[in-house]
């Protein structure tokens, strides 16, 4: 039995559709109280119950954790990921977002249960356009969903949605407790968190995300994350911005044509 709302999520794949299409600064949707309530709050119990496996990203523009080992996972988060990659509600991802042939990725490339604590950042970036592995796979779509219970704006985290010309944010959205942001992902969906985290050492910021991809038939580009800097960034921040971007495209490259692990890989990028 699904733990997703399958009818109410596709009146909203209905009612939303053409909001999705014409939303700034790209397409996408914020769905609150996204899972059912009981079922939200064991996922948030699960991330302190997850034990080894997690993999540290750590590097000029971004420091977090993440969780792509589904087998990892506590039982309900393991029921949510695998209710969120079914056919019925691809389909109805689909509905909301015109998106067609959209599939899900059995190995969460770069998703999984994100973690990150005091501290904590990401700069403002579009993501990976193409799958590591799979060549032929365009990405399309991000679904995020948040765990962050009593989550207080003034400790930074917020979702931020940048405009075509990285100028100015656009939208910013709070990351509180089953909140679920769906965008399409493009060239510019520029977005992020860049400001630091400063919520209290024993609170972090939780969130899982699936990435949805299209069978485009031909190999594609190895697209890495584009890093962006802010129009308020120093000369030096800017320089070390586009340094690490370069260190990532050396990491997709070696993520698509060797066999190496994240867990290793990640290793080449890792600052102090």
């Amino acid at each position: 039995m699904s733990v997703i709302d399958l009818a109410r999520f596709e009146r909203l794949a209905t009612e939303r559709h053409a909001d999705f299409e014409r939303a700034e600064p790209y397409p996408h949707t914020v769905i609150d109280n996204f899972l059912p309530a009981d079922v939200a709050e064991q996922v948030l119990a699960e991330f302190s119950r997850t034990g080894e496996g997690w993999n540290s990203y750590r590097h000029y523009n971004e420091d977090k954790l993440a969780m792509t080992k589904i087998e990892r996972m506590g039982p309900v988060t393991q029921k949510v990921f695998a209710d969120l990659q079914s056919k019925p509600f691809i389909a109805l991802v689909g509905k909301l977002s015109g998106i067609k042939g959209l599939i899900a990725d059995p190995d969460l490339d770069g998703a999984g249960m994100h973690e990150i604590k005091r501290g904590g950042f990401l700069n403002v970036h579009t993501d990976f356009l193409s799958h590591t592995k799979n060549h032929h796979w365009s990405r399309q779509i991000n679904l995020l969903i948040y765990f962050n219970k009593d989550w207080q704006k003034d400790w930074n985290g917020d979702l931020e949605l940048w405009d075509d010309e990285m100028t100015h944010s656009v939208k910013s959205i709070t990351p509180i407790l089953n909140r679920c942001v769906i965008f399409h992902t493009r060239e510019k969906s520029f977005h992020g968190h860049p400001a630091k985290l400063t919520c209290p050492p024993d609170v972090s910021r939780k969130s899982i995300a699936l990435y949805y991809f299209r069978d485009e038939g031909t190999k594609q580009v190895l697209s890495s994350t584009n890093y962006r800097a802010r129009p308020e960034d120093s000369v030096i921040k800017r320089a070390l911005i586009t340094v690490d971007r370069q260190a990532v495209r050396v990491y997709s490259f070696l993520k698509r044509y060797t066999k190496l692990s994240d867990g290793v890989i990640s290793r080449f990028t890792k600052r102090p």
